[in-house]
Parts: structure tokens; sequence; C-alpha cells
């Protein structure tokens, strides 16, 4: 069984209720999941760092067992900045404020929003195999494109994606990695996938992810930084370091920054959990 000693609920937000697992002792650590998965992905470094830090684990709207608000013209609810704010919602009802935050993928873009937005809440971020969303935009080319496909291919107007993955999204997502995945987690990605609600709520992450979340970061380059020390950690096997430097990109964007590359694939928190755990525990137990 996984998440042994966690404990698993449901928390009702002004906008959304929020399924969330939490455990462990010490300062609160927020960890934030990515595309297109659940706070399941945390059960292999979860328990490495549950001695250390008081772990908040929840799904991100639209995600999981998370409730699916509706969509917005200007995608607007699934935007990272109202991610953000369900978490900054969440940490303040069970009481902890400020935090510090973790996030991958999707939920990485939740993490460095809500330091850019809430300042005062965070002590300190780790992002996970991404770069913002609008460096990765403005650095487009061919590469990219041919990589990230499914940025552009979500992002179009609905319904075209949500009909083309319905037919059949249990062979969408997950195709050929299947094996890399604990069978009970793998069993809640794909029980939150077959989901319509969960793939028009992914649809529209990645449609915000182009509009709003993009001007957002537009506005903000080069005129806000994050205030907190920052950890950038990406896969080495992943696209990212043929593409960028991604410390050089980091930097435009908060002032205290390290990180470095580790030897797996895109999910660190289960190709290299105890690498990861490990990373994280130094940054965030440093004072």
């Amino acid at each position: 069984m996984l998440f042994e000693n966690f404990k698993l609920q449901t928390i009702a937000l002004k906008e959304v209720e929020v399924r969330v697992r939490i455990g462990g002792d010490g300062p609160p650590l927020l960890l934030l999941h990515g595309h297109p998965q659940t706070h399941m992905m945390w059960h292999k470094v979860a328990p490495l760092l549950a001695g250390q830090f008081t772990l908040v684990m929840p799904d991100l709207r639209g995600y999981g067992d998370s409730s699916k608000p509706a969509s917005m013209a200007d995608h607007s609810s699934y935007s990272k900045r109202a991610m953000a704010k369900d978490q900054i919602e969440l940490m303040k009802k069970l009481g902890f404020a400020p935090f510090s935050v973790a996030g991958h993928d999707r939920g990485g873009r939740c993490a460095y929003r809500l330091a850019l937005d809430f300042p005062e809440a965070v002590e300190k971020l780790a992002v996970l195999d991404i770069i913002p969303t609008g460096e990765a935009f403005r650095r487009t080319n061919k590469e990219f494109a041919s990589s990230t496909w499914h940025w552009f291919f979500l992002s179009q107007p609905f319904d075209l994606p949500e009909k083309m993955i319905g037919e059949n999204p249990d062979h969408f997502y997950f195709r050929g990695s299947r094996d890399l995945f604990h069978p009970e987690a793998l069993a809640d990605y794909l029980r939150g996938i077959q989901n319509p609600g969960t793939i028009h709520a992914m649809c529209e992450d990645y449609r915000a992810g182009a509009t709003f979340d993009f001007e957002l970061d537009e506005q903000d380059r080069g005129t806000k930084k994050i205030a907190c020390p920052l950890l950038a950690l990406w896969s080495e096997q992943g696209e990212l370091p043929g593409l960028y430097d991604v410390l050089d990109i980091w930097r435009g964007w908060a002032d205290d920054v390290q990180g470095r590359g580790i030897d797996c694939g895109h999910y660190l928190a289960e190709e290299a959990p105890e690498e990861t755990a490990r990373e994280l525990e130094r940054f965030f137990k440093k004072v």
C-alpha cells in the first residue's frame, strides 16, 4: 500500500474541492504534480521526505479527484494563477503560512506563478523539468515543436482535442512508458483520464498556458522576479538540456538560483526518487 501514515481527504475551497494527501513532520512543503498525473506521483519521494517536512500533496483543479470548474472564454479558470490561488487557500486552511513548494511539469508552472503572485507566502521554490511557460513559447523552434507537440495539440479550440482523445484515452496517455509507474499510481492516473471532464480540464490547462499564462509571463518578464531561493532540477535524458541553458533562463527570473540535471527521464520523482528526494531535502532544509 502506498502512502502509509499519510491521510487522504477532500477539502472544500471557495471555488473547488481538492483531494489532498497530508503527512510527515516538520516545516510545510507543498508538492504539486504534473500532467496527466495526480498527487500519486510523489509516492516514492514522500516517505523519504516525511521525516523532515509536513507534506501537502493535492490534485490540481481539473486533475484526479479534485473539482473541474467550468471553463471560461479566456481560459482563466485553468490558469496557473487560479491554481496558485487554490494552493494559497488550501495552505491557509491547514494553518501553513509561509511554506515551501516544489512542482513537477504543470505543477511546476503553478509553483513559480505562486511564488510570483504571492511572494510573502513562499519561502523556497523547486521546479522540476520545466522552464517558464512564456520562455518556452518565445523560443519555439522545430525541435521544441516536434518534441513537445502535445502543447500545440491540447491547446487547439474546443472540442477537437477532447473528441480525438476521448475516442481512446487509454491509448493516448502513457504510451510506451507504463512500466515506469507503480501499478497503484498508474491505476489512479488511468482512472482520471477516462473521465471526459478531466480530459476537458487538461485541454483547458494547456489552452490557458498558450494564452492567459503566456500573457502573465510576458507582463512579468524583466519587471518582476521570484523573491525566494529557487532550485531547478531537470531530466538529463529529456528535451530540456538539449534545447536550453536551464539555469541561465531561470536566472532571468530569480536572483538566487541553483540546480542540476538528473540522469533519468521526465518523471524524476518516479524514475529517480532517491536522488530527487535528496536534492529536495538538501535545498529545503538549508537555512
